[in-house]
Order: C-alpha cells, then sequence, then structure tokens
C-alpha cells in the first residue's frame, strides 16, 4: 500500500509537469482505443424458434438469412448454397470494399475466400463474377508491411486472425499465382499466413481470448476459424483451429442465460449489453444450439450453416442447454505483458508487435517503443485512425529521442492504457431464473474502453449493470460502453459488490471524468418494481434482483434513459447485487423484505454485507474480499474450472464432459474425440481447387 501511494503521488508531479509540456499531445492516443469500432452483421430481429434436428435448423436458418440480409457476400453465399441466383452487385459491392482496403474489408474478404472454395465452379455465378474475385484477392493488401498506406485496422485480435486467415488461404489457392501488391507468390503468402495462424491458435487454445466473451467479436473470429477448418489443407492448422472453435463454442454454452450471452465482455456496445437480442452472437445461440429464436444472421451463423467440415460435439449443446439448480464457472482468459517472456514474445521484437497489439497493450510501458518502430514500418503515421499522432509527431519524436516515451506512458497508464486487455478472471453463476457474471478484482482504477465488467440477467432486455459514465463522448469509453475509472468487483455466487473510486487527476485521452455512477435498471422489462429500505428491486417471471448503492441515488427522469437509469453521485461509491428466485427465496414479497433487512456497514470504501443467501461478505477499494471470514478467490483461476471441465492454466488437455457426452482435446497431439456430433459426416459441397 505505501509503495502505491507513493507511485501515486509520483504520478500526480510528473503528470502536472508532463501536461504542461504536451498539451494536448496524447489526444493522439484516442484513435487507437475507438479504432476497430466496427459492427458485424448483427442480429436486429427475433423470428421463429429453431428446429430441434441440426441439419433441419441450419436449412432454416440459411432461408431465413437470405429473405431478410441480401445486402452482403455473405447473403449471397446463402443463396448459392440454396441454388438460387445471385446478386453480382453485392459481390462487387464486396470486392470494391476490398479494393478500397476500407476497415473492415477483412469481413468481405472471409466471404470471398469461402466463395472461391465452396463455389468456385457453381454455374450460378458468372464467369466474369469468378474473374473479379480472384483479381481482388490477388491484389489485396494482407498485412500492414506490405506496401501502400491504408487506414484498415489489422491489429485488434479478431482482426488479426481475419487477416492471417486469408492470406494463408489464398494463398494456398493460389500457390503459384503473382500477389501484386506485395509481389510475392502465393506459396510465400502461405507461408507467412500459416506462422501467425499458429501464434494465434496457441495463444488462444491455451489461455483464452483478450476480448473475451465478446457478443460482438467471437462472430469475427468465428468465421474466420471455419474457413480455416473448412480448407486449410494443412491437417494441424486445421485440427488446431477445430478445437480452437470447439472451445469458443464451450465459452458460449457455460455463458448465456436462455440464449443470451449476458456474462462480463472483454468488448462489448450498448445495444449488446442492454438487449439480447441484438447480439451479435444471438443467432449463433439459435443454430447451434437450439436455443431463443432465429435471429437475422450474421456471417459467422452463415459459415457454420455452410461447412462442409465443421461438426460440433454434442456435448457442447448438451451443456448449453442444460439447466441445473446452479452453475458455477470460473475461467481465466488471456496474458499478462509482463510475462511476455512466458509466451516465446519479446517486447522488442517487430515481429511480436502485433501480438501484443492483439490484446491491444500499445501503450503499455513496455510495449511503446515497439508500437512507435510498427508506425514507422507499417505506414500508420498516415493511417486515419492514427491522424492525430501525425499532428503531434515533432513532439513524439522529441520525447522518443530522449527515451521519455516510457515514462510518460508509466505516469499516464491508469488513463492511456485503458482500452489494454490483459489476463481476466472469469466468474459466472446461472440458475434457471437469472445469471449473474463479473470480470473478478480486474483492473481496478484504471481507465476502461469497451469492457463490460459485469452484468446481472434474468431476460433477454431484464439486464442490470453499473458502469461509472464519461457522458460528454460518443465513441467509448462514453456513457454506457466502457468506464471511465473501472471498478473493484468481487462475487460470490449470487451476490457481487463493485466498489468505485473515480479518477480524477489530470489524462491525456479522457480528460474529463463524470463524479458519479450510475446502474441500467430498465424498469419496464421487469414484472414487478419495488423501491425498498434503500434498495431497488425487480421481479422477471420467477428471478428477483436486487441493487443498492452507498450513496443517494435516483431515477433519471427524462430522456431516452428515464425509468431506465439509475444515477447516485459522487466520486466514490459501492454498489451491491444480489440475485434471487422463487425456488430460492419463495415469493418475491419475502425476498423483498429479506433484503431489504439486510444489515449493511459501509466504511469509507469498505462494505460488510449480511447476505441473506451467502451470509457475511467483506469487501472494498483494497484487501481481500471475504466471505464468512474465509478469503475469497479473485485471481488465477485455471482455465476452466466447472461441474462440465477443469483444465490448468495455460491449457493443453482439455476434457469435457455432460450428462449424456464427451468430448477430448489434447493440443499437442492433435487428437479430439467426442461421444458424439451435431450433423452428419461430409459436406454438402467440395472446395473447388
Amino acid at each position: 500500500m505505501l509503495y502505491e501511494s507513493c507511485c501515486d503521488v509520483a504520478r500526480w508531479y510528473l503528470g502536472l509537469l508532463a501536461i504542461a509540456v504536451v498539451s494536448g499531445f496524447w489526444a493522439a492516443v484516442l484513435p487507437v482505443y475507438s479504432a476497430s469500432a466496427e459492427q458485424p452483421f448483427a442480429t436486429k430481429t427475433q423470428g421463429q424458434p429453431l428446429a430441434k434436428d441440426y441439419r433441419e435448423r441450419r436449412h432454416a436458418f440459411l432461408e431465413s438469412f437470405r429473405r431478410n440480409d441480401s445486402s452482403n457476400i455473405h447473403a449471397q453465399l446463402a443463396r448459392l448454397r440454396l441454388g438460387l441466383p445471385v446478386d453480382d452487385r453485392r459481390i462487387s459491392e464486396s470486392l470494391e470494399r476490398i479494393r478500397a482496403r476500407r476497415d473492415c474489408a477483412d469481413f468481405d474478404m472471409a466471404g470471398v475466400i469461402r466463395l472461391l472454395y465452396q463455389f468456385g465452379d457453381s454455374p450460378l455465378l458468372s464467369k466474369k463474377a469468378i474473374n473479379d474475385v480472384r483479381q481482388c484477392v490477388l491484389e489485396f493488401k494482407y498485412w500492414p508491411d506490405e506496401p501502400g498506406v491504408d487506414s484498415m485496422c489489422t491489429w485488434s485480435e479478431n482482426h488479426h486472425i481475419l487477416f492471417s486467415s486469408a492470406e494463408y488461404l489464398a494463398g494456398q489457392l493460389y500457390p503459384d499465382s503473382l500477389f501484386t501488391n506485395s509481389s510475392q507468390t502465393g506459396r510465400q503468402k502461405m507461408d507467412r499466413g500459416r506462422r501467425r495462424v499458429a501464434r494465434w491458435l496457441d495463444l488462444r487454445y491455451r489461455t483464452g481470448f483478450s476480448e473475451w466473451l465478446s457478443n460482438v467479436y467471437y462472430v469475427e473470429d468465428m468465421v474466420a476459424l471455419v474457413n480455416l477448418v473448412d480448407f486449410a489443407h494443412d491437417a494441424e492448422i486445421a485440427q488446431k483451429a477445430t478445437m480452437v472453435l470447439d472451445l469458443m463454442l464451450l465459452d458460449m454454452a457455460l455463458n448465456h442465460f436462455h440464449g443470451t450471452f449476458a456474462s462480463t465482455h472483454g468488448r462489448s456496445y450498448f445495444p449488446a449489453k442492454a438487449d439480447g437480442t441484438r447480439e451479435s452472437t444471438s443467432s449463433i445461440y439459435g443454430l447451434q444450439f437450439s436455443l431463443n429464436s432465429l435471429g437475422d444472421g450474421n456471417m459467422a451463423a452463415v459459415a457454420l450453416a455452410l461447412s462442409p467440415k465443421y461438426r460440433m460435439p454434442a456435448v457442447l449443446q448438451e451443456i448449453a442447454t442444460d439447466t441445473p439448480a446452479e452453475l458455477e464457472n470460473r475461467q481465466r482468459a488471456g496474458i499478462r505483458v509482463e510475462e511476455a517472456a512466458r509466451w516465446g514474445l519479446d517486447c522488442t521484437r517487430l515481429d511480436d508487435g502485433m501480438t501484443f497489439l492483439s490484446l491491444e497493450a500499445y501503450t503499455h510501458p513496455r510495449i511503446i517503443d515497439l508500437t512507435m518502430r510498427m508506425f514507422d514500418r507499417y505506414h500508420w503515421w498516415q493511417n486515419r485512425f492514427f491522424a492525430p499522432f501525425q499532428r503531434n509527431r515533432r513532439l513524439i519524436e522529441a520525447f522518443r529521442s530522449l527515451k521519455l516515451l516510457p515514462l510518460l506512458i508509466w505516469v499516464f497508464e491508469r488513463d492511456l492504457t485503458r482500452n489494454m486487455r490483459p489476463e481476466v478472471n472469469i466468474y459466472t453463476y446461472r440458475t434457471p431464473d437469472y445469471m449473474l457474471s463479473s470480470a473478478q478484482d480486474y483492473r481496478a482504477g484504471y481507465g476502461g474502453d469497451q469492457q463490460h465488467v459485469w452484468s446481472a440477467a434474468l431476460g433477454s432486455r431484464a439486464i442490470v449493470f453499473t458502469t461509472h459514465p464519461v457522458s460528454n463522448r460518443s465513441e467509448s469509453p462514453s456513457e454506457w460502453v466502457g468506464n471511465g475509472t473501472m471498478p473493484r468487483v468481487a462475487q460470490v455466487k449470487n451476490v457481487l459488490i463493485a466498489a468505485y473510486n473515480i479518477w480524477t487527476w489530470p489524462g491525456l485521452y479522457v480528460t474529463h471524468s463524470d463524479r458519479y455512477t450510475h446502474a441500467w435498471f430498465p424498469r419496464s422489462e421487469f414484472d414487478e418494481t419495488r423501491d425498498q429500505g434503500g434498495w431497488l428491486l425487480g421481479r422477471k417471471g420467477n428471478g428477483y434482483v436486487a441493487l443498492w448503492s452507498q450513496e443517494p441515488r435516483h431515477w433519471q427522469t427524462e430522456g431516452p434513459w428515464k425509468d431506465k437509469e439509475v444515477i447516485a453521485p459522487g466520486r466514490k461509491n459501492i454498489w451491491i447485487c444480489e440475485l434471487g428466485s422463487r425456488a430460492q427465496d419463495g415469493t418475491f414479497p419475502q425476498f423483498v423484505e429479506k433484503v431489504s433487512h439486510a444489515a449493511i456497514t459501509t466504511h469509507g470504501l469498505h462494505a460488510r454485507y449480511r447476505s441473506p443467501s451467502q451470509g457475511l461478505l467483506e469487501f472494498g477499494w483494497t484487501g481481500p474480499c471475504r466471505h464468512n471470514e474465509t478469503p475469497v478467490q479473485l485471481h488465477d483461476y485455471d482455465r476452466y474450472r466447472n461441474p462440465y471441465v477443469t483444465a490448468a492454466f495455460p491449457a493443453d488437455g482439455i476434457e469435457v464432459r455432460s450428462k449424456n457426452h464427451w468430448l477430448r482435446l489434447d493440443y499437442g497431439t492433435l487428437r479430439r474425440a467426442a461421444s458424439d456430433f451435431l450433423g452428419e459426416p461430409g459436406g454438402w459441397t467440395s472446395p473447388s481447387q
């Protein structure tokens, strides 16, 4: 504690000095955090539940998708599978986005790759369309070290695998052709892409995702993985991609509430956080698990529905549809920059730079010099996401020449590393009536970007969470996305305590922080609500939620958040959330009485809460979390620990078991075995060589 206090004092004085010198300089960091504000083809509406049989389900999905969305190349793939004519204009529009090297061109390229491999010899495609697609693939820029200045985001975790898999598969498809932008042969492209794909797969399997449990970006990872499963000739790459895809679907099976991916998230946006029907992953829950309803779909769901090779282990559907009285899941994801050597990474090696940037560690003190070298090498001074860097380049170069950039980052680390996503410990507790999920004690006091630290769900829209808003910004962090300052959170089963200590010292990225916290509590989505004994309480079906604020709070009474937002003024605050149900607590009035009379004492940012269900909980801004006087483990979780699977971190062998089915993955030996799989063996079409 003394060391941390001294560091804070040092940061304070150095910060004042730095601001005097570099006023406005590190506003340049802004585009880094907002770069890749892309959204995949997301679910917008809900339709009828899908059939229980997987073969029928994927056919129904493709029929629905091609009817509801003809605006992109992925919809044309659905039409091709169904034997319907394609819209050449939509294919041309995708090719134009790729040729123009617009951000998210890799989304379209994933569809182009599948079109060539799976439907390249289809009579429904004109020779001109195939030639245009082929030429586009040969001309594309697949990695930032290739010639050309552009504003594509290539560095985040999802883009990393999309670009790398596209380069690998394009080179494999045209091994002897010249890729004109890089002046490399297909074999050279395949070799370059394979190295990056292999490293990405190894880290994801063994350590999980830095964009953990993302109800947005899992979709983008999946479309790249399904392409590798279906089309990689290298058996090792195809098998490793299959295993990582299995684990992504396991993540989704373990951390959903009736088909809503309402867990904590490494990256998420407001619509998806507040409304399960607007999650990008919604249609995957419908397609793969027969949960919720059929949505409009997305590119990953299309790839899964079209896949001739990927067959999901039956155990994953059994886990996803299991409804035990209670499910407790702990898992760890991501890596720490400070442990780079453990993963074979070097903070000075240019080839490792993109791996560090996949967890968005641009401005970590150990990485900033490497990041600047990447700017020089990859022409990122001209990338529109980094435009403010160009405006301040002279000043940046001055700090570089004096070797002071790492010191500057250290001074403002809480602000400037806000979108970095190092190792996280995830805890999810679910019953048939509710789910509570959190990132345990995750980067408390640091700024946040798109991290969703905790969430309680009683329905697809009956969702409760808190944030520290940054209301003067339209990009993240903003009013509901991310946090100006992240809380310190601890969860014990159905009870969570979140302590906020808002950082008000000068910042260079987020220069203004609102001095209040607030909760999303959409009153109209609950069957009934109460306000009693300082608690806000709600019932949805047979599930109950109770929310308490240390500081006086009030409802928003006007604007779009009327009767949805609960505001608690103050720089410091503690929120407590407890969930219950008829099965656990009796009637809703009984739950209200028990919770509203529960003893709570606070001293500064430390709370003692005598929960009706869990007994005495103690937690605050510092010190351990104690449950009935016993310390609670908040860090160093296993890769997975729950009733279905226990796997060490980092993982190698993983065995998953449910009541009737099992799955065994051995990454080192590439062995994958299961009791049964969904769908039929073999595929609908063969890859076009």
